[in-house]
């Protein structure tokens, strides 16, 4: 309750920087040419988002990665595997998040009152491009056991953070610590993102 809007809004802006920078990578990755309108909407970042880039960028890339077709609010199975991956990162930073002693509840940008977990929706933003990424790896055509276990072996992936190797449930407690960390101090010289191979 006591965090400055101003550094809120610093860290929530370096929070769409990094998701946007992801989901870039992850198009690259796939050689889908729309990433470089997604580094123009890098470019383009105001403090806060105040323009929306977040946005703009996911519905680029989702059309990108999953077709013209595709829609987030679709029952398909590519929609059930994103949801449980997300769910997956959701719920461990939530985890986190209670054990460091602050409320899931009040988010530094996301504020709907009927979400009980508006802060671990914050946090998790710049993870979500890697279950995309697995997701479209998976190619589901149908949302079962085998395709949840992949999804859960995730949070046993090696990533990166702060120049050091970490499995990414181990990761996810430093991560979130360094959130708390400067939107305390305001300074954000103290944030570190995760950083994952695809």
């Amino acid at each position: 309750i006591s965090w400055p809007f101003a550094h809120k809004e610093a860290v929530w802006t370096e929070i769409v920087r990094e998701k946007i920078r992801n989901q870039r990578d992850v198009l690259l990755h796939w050689a889908r040419p729309q990433a470089e309108l997604l580094t123009q909407f890098l470019s383009q970042l105001q403090p806060g988002d105040a323009s929306n880039r977040e946005g703009h960028a996911a519905k680029v890339y989702f059309n990108a990665l999953f077709g013209m077709e595709f829609a987030r609010a679709l029952s398909m199975p590519e929609n059930a595997a994103l949801n449980y991956g997300y769910g997956l990162i959701l719920s461990a930073i939530n985890r986190e998040i209670s054990a460091a002693g602050y409320l899931t509840q009040i988010g530094i940008f996301h504020d709907n009152v009927f979400n009980a977990y508006n802060l671990g929706c914050d946090l998790m933003e710049p993870l979500r491009p890697m279950i995309d990424n697995v997701v479209v790896k998976m190619q589901p055509k149908e949302f079962e056991k085998e395709e949840k276990h992949a999804l859960v072996r995730l949070l046993q992936t090696e990533v990166s953070f702060d120049g050091k190797r970490h499995v990414l449930l181990y990761a996810l407690r430093l991560y979130c610590a360094a959130v708390f960390r400067t939107l305390l101090s305001g300074e954000l010289e103290e944030l570190r993102m995760i950083e994952y191979e695809l």
